[in-house]
């Protein structure tokens, strides 16, 4: 039977597992969509722009564990979805953004093609894990079998393919073999893993720090968790242990109590992270030595921070072995998990009172939540005092958030976020965090929200302004308010025409009542959060935290 290449391409991506892809229409990647059309197992969002189906296909896998899936026309198109790729990047998140080209006799001749973009391919390369043109129908397939496994294969991370139009609508013969390449955890060196054992059989203080890296290694944690450790996790570990267990110092990571509890440990090892600079106060913070590493990657010894003992693997595989080989040979100081106790608790109190009034609503938002949520985060004063850490995950994959710190990604992440969980049947409601600021950004996906019945609440927390920047002026610049004033929309007029909920609540008693009376309601809602009346938070956030001046 011939089809043509496009129709090849989308039965390939439901091989691969693929349930729903996000992106524009566009006479560059028409044959593509008509074929996902047609073939009707694969959903696809129409998202109101390129850089809103990235962060939508890169918080779908994120939150599912999944391929995401992105697909933009050629050109400015493609360079639309630049940033959100930046992310993926950032996050290593398993992407594949399929862009189209023009037609190939016309292709790199700079004859000003409509659509086109000069050296696409090396935009596409800077973004990207890695990046193909696909070069003729008869070797489409196989590209797209290579670049899949590259996004799928660890460390993970988005690859872009672009496909010329002409070639997208030839005619091929419908290739027998549409499974996608097999794929192998990288099992680590024995020898390697026998010496870990050895070194930590002596701890008696022993600490994990979980990164993104570690989150398919819950179970294995769970095993070194019953001989004792304690763990302390990155934004993007968070929940791989979930975070009321008693031995979880969650994402407290550079709070003062939590690096004093630090000197009091014997041995660290940390599982999947890249040590990122803003959460070790740029690489000073004290962290326990001596300190060993399990990383995929084979580049991350020796990373940020010297590592003693070095495996190279995959996570799962290999904090298996090791509680293995540790299995009876541990000891435990006794006073060691009590202290971890201690040190979490005056992290939290300290968090906590500098919040002020909004405590009330860190509470109000994890009651509505419960256990089976996706907790997803823009960048926002918020975030970064309580978002990223104070709001309790139970699920490796359950928190999505702009790591890069790019603003005005939220949005479009609680859209994928929210339909990826009702593809893939999770159970888990999606809530949003959001700062007015970011979230103007790409308000243009409010649309495809309720187009696509997206079930998301948004706690918009709007002070009609930056607020960080504000506080930062403050700070370090003699308090010069310049270019941080916004003006915002009356948000309930925005929701009466475009048809979602929306509440907006000035003291914060009322908030449990207000999440209580959106959780019924379908598709996307909001609830704003008038900050100005509400007033300011005890402790002002004016960046990313740095180590104080001895």
């Amino acid at each position: 039977m011939k089809v043509t290449v496009g129709h090849a391409i989308a039965a390939f991506l439901e091989h691969c597992g693929v349930k729903v892809a996000f992106g524009v229409i566009s006479i560059h990647n028409m044959p593509i969509l008509d074929a996902i059309a047609a073939r009707g197992a694969i959903r696809f969002v129409s998202s109101r722009g390129e850089a809103g189906a990235a962060s939508m296909a890169d918080a779908c896998a994120r939150s599912t564990g999944s391929l995401g899936v992105c697909i933009t026309s050629t050109g400015t198109a493609a360079g639309n979805a630049a940033g959100g790729m930046v992310e993926a990047l950032t996050a290593s998140t398993p992407l594949l953004h399929i862009t189209g080209q023009i037609e190939t006799p016309y292709l790199d001749r700079d004859m000003a093609y409509i659509h086109e973009a000069p050296d696409q391919l090396s935009m596409l390369k800077a973004v990207s894990k890695r990046a193909w043109r696909v070069r003729s129908a008869e070797t489409a397939l196989a590209t797209f079998k290579q670049a899949v496994h590259c996004a799928l294969s660890a460390p993970t991370g988005p690859v872009s393919v672009e496909v010329p139009i002409d070639i997208q609508g030839a005619l091929i013969d419908m290739p027998a073999d549409l499974e996608p390449l097999p794929m192998e955890s990288a099992r680590p060196d024995p020898a390697a893993i026998e010496r870990l054992a050895d070194a930590f059989a002596s701890a008696r203080r022993p600490l994990l720090w979980l990164g993104g890296g570690a989150r398919g290694a819950g179970a294995a944690v769970a095993r070194l968790v019953r001989l004792g450790f304690g763990v302390v996790t990155s934004t993007q570990g968070r929940g791989v242990l979930a975070e009321d267990h008693p031995a979880s110092l969650g994402a407290y990571n550079v709070a003062p109590p939590v690096e004093a509890f630090y000197g009091t440990c014997d041995a660290m090892l940390v599982v999947g992270s890249r040590l990122r600079g803003n959460e070790t106060l740029k690489y000073k913070l004290k962290l326990p030595r001596p300190m060993y590493r399990i990383d995929v990657d084979p580049l991350a010894d020796g990373r940020c921070y010297e590592s003693e003992i070095f495996a190279c693997g995959d996570a799962a595989l290999s904090l298996d072995a090791l509680a293995t080989r540790l299995e009876g040979r541990m000891k435990i100081d006794a006073a060691f998990a009590a202290d971890l106790r201690a040190a979490h608790e005056r992290a939290v109190a300290s968090l906590r009172d500098g919040l002020g009034p909004y405590a009330a609503l860190v509470d109000a938002v994890q009651g509505a939540a419960g256990r089976d949520f996706n907790w997803v985060r823009d960048v926002t004063v918020s975030n970064s005092t309580w978002g990223n850490r104070e709001l309790r995950l139970f699920h490796a994959n359950s928190g999505v958030h702009a790591l890069g710190g790019g603003i005005g990604l939220g949005l479009a992440m609680a859209i994928g976020t929210a339909i990826g969980a009702t593809e893939h049947a999770s159970g888990r409601k999606t809530i949003l965090l959001a700062g007015d600021g970011g979230f103007i950004l790409n308000l243009g996906e409010l649309a495809c929200a309720v187009q696509e019945k997206a079930d998301f609440t948004v706690v918009l927390m709007n002070d009609k302004s930056y607020g960080v920047i504000k506080n930062i002026q403050d700070a370090q610049y003699g308090g010069r308010r310049v270019y941080a004033d916004l003006h915002t929309p009356d948000y309930a007029l925005l929701a009466r025409s475009l048809g979602f909920t929306h509440r907006r609540i000035t003291a914060l008693k009322d908030a449990p009542a207000a999440l209580a009376a959106l959780s019924g309601e379908p598709g996307p809602k909001m609830l704003e959060i008038d900050m100005l009346a509400i007033g300011a938070f005890k402790t002002a956030f004016a960046g990313p935290p740095v180590k104080a001046a001895a």
